[in-house]
């Protein structure tokens, strides 16, 4: 089961990077904010584990997850004066600081869920300006090892740690594998402009990762597991139909790097 995990995880992170590669920055960000990890994931906790703890850990995910919000935000901001590193550690700080904080909260699931879902909105509005380019990325292989490396290494930590109580269970779940991993090899290679259109684009993706779980959180107690898990992934599937469509509307096609 941990195998497939990680390969899981593994398989998102090529996916948004051949989707780079293809489509630009912006489309791939909005792929790996959806919840490809974590809804599997959360998939295979209903399989092990009671409705009512499933639920549990749905709900401490929502609650943290203006936490991951906050790390794309910080993380966009931070890369136009800092190194990828001195980025990433600031993003983890401020996810690690304000999910820890918004766990003490306890706050009911009404609150929880509308603070979710105005999240991303916000972030959206206050991300920094940045130049909007769609083009044909080289990614040489090398590198893409070093990108499902990463990623699989952070996501057998997040597992690892994940069973120690459904408030640290949802903790890690938000933390955004990877919005930590590709932010990074973007920041090196391909400048800070690029970086922050990823970034836009996670939060963009990240409406989808909101809805699945509050789906689950609603749906749990009045469906069975199964049922609401698939009314949480139509919920998903009909979002990112339409922001496919939006992302549409407002790009220019691709221009091939000479």
């Amino acid at each position: 089961m941990l195998a497939l995990k990680l390969a899981l995880v593994g398989a998102v992170v090529l996916a948004a990077s051949f989707a780079a590669r293809r489509f630009g920055h912006g489309v791939a960000g909005v792929l790996s904010g959806m919840p490809m990890i974590a809804g599997p994931i959360m998939g295979f906790v209903l399989l092990q584990s009671s409705p009512e703890h499933a639920r549990a850990i749905a709900l401490a995910t929502l609650v943290a997850y203006p936490a991951m919000v906050l790390h794309m935000l910080s993380f966009a901001h931070a890369v136009r004066r800092l190194p990828w590193w001195a980025a990433l550690l600031l993003a983890n700080g401020v996810f690690i600081g304000a999910g820890s904080a918004l766990l003490w909260l306890h706050l009911p699931t009404i609150p929880a869920c509308a603070l979710a879902a105005l999240s991303p909105w916000l972030a959206l509005r206050l991300m920094p300006a940045h130049r909007r380019e769609r083009v044909v990325l080289h990614i040489p292989p090398i590198e893409l090892v070093l990108r499902v490396s990463a990623a699989v290494a952070l996501a057998a930590a997040i597992v690892l740690g994940s069973v120690v109580s459904p408030a640290v269970s949802g903790l890690l779940l938000a933390l955004p594998i990877t919005g930590n991993v590709l932010p990074c090899f973007t920041l090196a290679r391909h400048g800070a402009d690029a970086t922050i259109e990823l970034l836009s684009g996670f939060v963009q993706g990240l409406l989808g990762f909101c809805a699945l779980f509050v789906v689950l959180v609603v749906a749990l107690p009045l469906l069975a597991p199964g049922w609401a898990y698939a009314l949480a992934w139509a919920v998903v599937l009909a979002l990112a139909r339409g922001l496919q469509r939006w992302r549409v509307a407002l790009v220019v096609p691709p221009a091939p790097i000479d």
